[in-house]
């Protein structure tokens, strides 16, 4: 029985606590790997979890599934958080692990909230102790595992990646808050349906947020005559805050990544689309801007020599003027880039002649191409027999300008797209075969 004490305490506590989960039956969401008959549920139900990483937005039940496990397992749970523990904290649950299993035949659980946030000699001191089944790791992260955590941990755990909620996932938890003796089931509140949907769309698949917003909204809302407190939309528009992108390293090169693919996929819808998403989450505005630069010359090159002016000048436009009004400056290079005909021969053309720098075997530099501004080169036969193209007709002479150990190699070779097609047909008049 709760003393007054206590029952203070858990009113206190916030709504989105007081309504975990406890069961399998009772969690929302995530049936891809805790549905009937799935992986995940089977090891569960069986008490026979391994070393895993649970991996996945803010609120979509991490911290929750793990709560679970440790209301159902016969082993012990032990819970840390990875910005306060350090090597002691480790050492000291291993010793207590340890402990149980000689003495009680008893295993440990151990679970690592914000696991990315481990060091490299942090993740050493637990690896002798998961490799031989001292503790079973359960590791509870935002962030891409194999880009964040240190690959000695994650080679040694079975990881499962945590999708955010449906917006009826979330319109669920919110129905159960309202009628649990847990939640507000001991109030009479009216949640309006468009209101409902307001808070679980903005809220983004986090049932954290979306249970926040109607704690305070509950809270915070005087009830009508008859004593119901109504929950409209223009109260859970104020309850709710607008949606927040959480950039992480991890998901910051995945939407660039996406951002850059559609450049060169002349996507100018889906560039501006991540374009708007990088500056809402708050990325440096000069990163998109020197993507543009370069995939204006990666993508675009000699097809629209004018793609590069836009994107240069956008950049430029950033320095001058800031944010907000540089986001158009940027936004036009954008669509400058997406719309330019294609042709990566520039990229083709770098990279095949750096390729035959790197084989080295350099020969001297031809005599005809040596340096002529001193004194007494003539001694030397440099500048001989060279010819200047601008006394010949069309301002062009057949001459030998390539290294010799690389002669007859082509770089160039101009596409069919845009400009480059016109300097296709030029250099073939010229007798250049690409």
């Amino acid at each position: 029985m709760q003393d007054l004490f206590s029952q203070q305490e858990e009113a206190l506590r916030p709504l989105a606590d007081r309504m975990r989960p406890r069961t399998l039956d009772e969690f929302i969401g995530q049936g891809h790997i805790v549905g009937p008959g799935r992986l995940l549920r089977r090891a569960i139900e069986a008490d026979r979890m391994t070393s895993s990483i649970f991996y996945g937005p803010p609120g979509c039940g991490k911290t929750t599934l793990a709560s679970i496990i440790a209301g159902t397992t016969h082993s012990a749970f032990v819970q840390l958080n990875a910005v306060t523990s350090g090597v002691a904290d480790v050492r000291k649950v291993i010793k207590e692990a340890q402990d149980r299993r000689s003495l009680y035949g008893q295993g440990t659980y151990l679970l690592l909230d914000e696991c990315h946030r481990w060091s490299k000699s942090q993740s050493d001191s637990i690896l002798p102790a998961i490799e031989k089944g001292v503790v079973r790791f359960i590791g509870s992260t935002t962030e891409n595992p194999l880009v964040a955590m240190t690959p000695a941990i994650v080679s040694r755990c079975r990881i499962f990646e945590f999708k955010p909620l449906e917006e009826e996932d979330v319109l669920l938890a919110m129905r159960r808050a309202l009628t649990d003796e847990r939640g507000f089931g001991d109030r009479r509140v009216r949640l309006d349906d468009d209101a409902a949907r307001h808070i679980a769309h903005v809220a983004g698949g986090d049932v954290r947020s979306a249970l926040g917003a109607l704690e305070i909204a509950v809270l915070t809302t005087e009830p009508d005559a008859s004593g119901v407190i109504p929950i409209t939309l223009a109260v859970a528009e104020e309850s709710i805050q607008k949606p927040v992108i959480r950039c992480d390293e991890s998901l910051y090169y995945d939407m660039l990544s996406a951002f850059c693919k559609s450049l060169r996929g002349s996507d100018s819808d889906a560039a501006l689309a991540w374009f708007a998403r990088l500056l809402y989450a708050g990325v440096d505005p000069r990163l998109i801007a020197r993507r543009i630069i370069a995939h204006a010359s990666e993508d675009v090159g000699l097809a629209n020599p004018t793609a590069m002016l836009q994107a240069v000048a956008a950049a430029q436009a950033l320095e001058l003027v800031g944010l907000p009004e540089a986001r158009l400056s940027l936004a036009q290079a954008i669509i400058a880039v997406c719309e330019s005909p294609k042709s990566n021969s520039v990229v083709m053309a770098l990279d095949a002649s750096a390729a035959d720098v790197e084989k080295g075997g350099f020969a001297p530099v031809p005599v005809h191409l040596r340096d002529t501004h001193y004194a007494g080169h003539e001694r030397l036969g440099s500048g001989t027999a060279y010819k200047y193209p601008h006394d010949y007709p069309g301002h062009w002479v057949a001459q030998a300008y390539m290294p010799p150990e690389v002669e007859g190699h082509r770089y160039y070779i101009p596409s069919d797209q845009g400009q480059e097609l016109k300097l296709r047909e030029r250099r073939r008049a010229r007798g250049i075969v690409d």
